[in-house]
């Protein structure tokens, strides 16, 4: 199934339709502000395992999550006074911060370490659905092992994938560019990776 959602106002009668779907069990493929990437509800296990098989990933080595809000992620994650201040100030943004989980996060979701990647991503799609679903998303780029090229457009993705994705959102053309990663583990913040996000002030 293709949705056609908008990006700058999303339609609630379509909404409605993709967290029903979620509820489900459904995978979905949706914009974010750095790629198109793929997702489940992160308490629905047999969509999580589906995830981990499509993208060929060992379970091992868990996903990262979407939170709708920044005031969300203090309900998952242990949020150090440093780290509040410093994803005050970049979130909504193309950043995933690696945080020490609470116990509310289901064990498929979080590393050996007790630790999981959060993003709060700026795109209302993103945003209205996790806010109607009423808890996180799992988030990993919509692309496979082997995959040349990033893709851009969600029809992009229906054509490469078929039928191992649920619903497909289509929000428009996303310029593929991955999230800056940085770890808030320890006192001092630790950039994994460099993307989208400007980590020079971090």
């Amino acid at each position: 199934m293709l949705l056609s959602i908008n990006k700058d106002n999303p339609q609630p009668r379509l909404i409605s339709k993709v967290v029903t779907a979620l509820h489900q069990g459904a995978i979905i493929c949706y914009p974010t502000d750095t790629v198109y990437g793929i997702g489940c509800d992160i308490y629905n296990q047999k969509a999580v395992k589906r995830i981990h098989q499509l993208k060929n990933r060992p379970k091992e080595k868990p996903f990262s999550f979407m939170c709708s809000s920044f005031k969300d992620v203090s309900t998952y994650c242990y949020v150090s006074n440093f780290a509040y201040r410093l994803m005050k100030k970049h979130l909504p943004g193309p950043y995933t911060f690696i945080l020490p989980t609470m116990k509310i996060v289901p064990k498929i979701m979080t590393s050996k370490q007790k630790t999981v990647g959060i993003r709060v991503a700026d795109n209302t799609i993103c945003q209205a659905i996790i806010e109607e679903l009423g808890n996180p998303i799992l988030t990993t780029s919509a692309s496979l092992e082997g995959d040349e090229l990033p893709y851009s457009e969600a029809f992009e993705l229906e054509m490469q994938l078929g039928n191992r994705v649920d619903v497909y959102i289509d929000g428009g053309a996303v310029i593929p560019q991955p999230s800056s990663i940085i770890s808030l583990i320890a006192d001092q913040p630790l950039v994994v990776r460099i993307g989208k996000g400007d980590v020079s002030q971090i």
